[in-house]
């Protein structure tokens, strides 16, 4: 009895094991799929989807990619190793539609090596046409540039525009642009922070720029960021980033900025930029002397700050001058905030300054004027 119960043990254990073995196979044989599977229905996309690919579909076709060429490079515009970044005399970047006379808006640092040396300037659109474009006007101080496409044979609708005044962090973003030269891709995020300050190319600092988590990588420049409305908040133009690619920090220029700055350009090829007509000391040495506001350096000739009677540091005796601490009653404490204040008023409007000199506090009333970037 004990041996019988043994063998049918053993027996059961070959049995259990050769059905281990041969499982793989059986399965193979029962449940390969040797054919197309049938396509499983999705049902309705999700509503931030279908908003999503909406505002893509919408935004997109007027979206372009820039490529700027610099004089006497020996290369092909097109190369495609130049995309997304600059090599041998390329620079490429994205660019928007912004209305119907064909008129498209990106960076300066985009198409200013090309403007300065004589070079080219082409555009692709989205249908992948590729026309020349001609510079209409730089302002390197906003990192604002506009062109004007040649011959296109359709002519894509401008963006919807929106504003910056009232936008709050956590709100959603957009990003359309062509980083590493990989034409059209989105990515998402949400406004970082508001009211962030970007030096510019021209020596000075830009306020109230849009800082956004959504990926900008090199190429993306000049292209718009949206809101999920799909209409223009901001132009992105830079990123924070150890490696050059992103690092979820990039910055916008605030589309108010935009709306005053590009139609002087297409208007009069230069932007008429307010000030009143002062040098000012490092913000550093300023510290060090533990001044909290803008030392006036130096007076430029014929200038509003002049005609005002503002006067700078004595160059005889190096003897402190002015230091502007408030522009209509808001305290400056440093140039960024006297370039806001003056900014915000405009051109040809009155502002009225607290300046201490000899340590006794003054109102001087000033009258901003048109200021020329080099002079700023």
């Amino acid at each position: 009895m004990p041996d019988r119960t043994v063998r049918i043990v053993l027996a059961a254990v070959l049995v259990l094991l050769a059905l281990y073995v041969a499982q793989p196979y059986v399965q193979a044989l029962l449940y390969a799929a040797e054919t197309p599977r049938a396509v499983t229905a999705r049902g309705d996309l999700a509503q931030s989807e279908t908003a999503t690919i909406a505002l893509f579909e919408r935004a997109s076709p007027s979206v372009v990619h820039v490529f700027a060429q610099s004089a006497a490079t020996g290369r092909d515009l097109l190369d495609a190793d130049d995309e997304g970044g600059e090599q041998g005399g390329t620079q490429t970047g994205t660019g928007f539609v912004w209305d119907g006379a064909g008129h498209v808006v990106t960076n300066t640092h985009v198409v200013q090596n090309a403007a300065q040396s004589g070079g080219s300037v082409s555009v692709r659109m989205s249908d992948g046409e590729v026309v020349s474009a001609t510079l209409v006007g730089l302002a390197p101080s906003y990192d604002l540039a506009v062109l004007r496409l040649g011959r296109v044979a359709k002519m894509p609708p401008p963006l919807a525009i929106g504003t910056s005044a009232d936008l709050k962090v956590g709100q959603s973003t957009f990003a359309i642009g062509n980083p590493f030269g990989l034409d059209h891709t989105l990515t998402t995020g949400v406004i970082s922070a508001v009211r962030r300050r970007m030096p510019t190319s021209a020596g000075r600092e830009l306020s109230g720029v849009i800082q956004t988590d959504a990926a900008i990588n090199p190429g993306n420049s000049g292209g718009p960021l949206l809101d999920s409305a799909g209409r223009l908040i901001g132009v992105n133009t830079a990123i924070v980033s150890p490696s050059g690619a992103s690092a979820g920090i990039g910055f916008a220029i605030p589309v108010d900025v935009v709306n005053r700055v590009v139609p002087e350009l297409i208007r009069v090829g230069r932007v008429r930029n307010p000030g009143i007509g002062i040098i000012a000391a490092q913000e550093a040495a300023a510290a060090r002397l533990g001044i909290d506001g803008v030392v006036v350096l130096r007076v430029l000739p014929g200038s509003p700050a002049s005609q005002a009677g503002l006067r700078g540091v004595d160059p005889q005796s190096g003897g402190l001058g002015d230091v502007i601490v408030a522009a209509d009653d808001r305290p400056i404490h440093r140039l960024a905030d006297l370039t806001a204040e003056i900014e915000e008023a405009g051109l040809g409007a009155a502002i009225n300054l607290k300046v201490v000199r000899d340590g006794r506090i003054r109102q001087v009333r000033i009258t901003t004027a048109d200021v020329a970037e080099n002079r700023r």
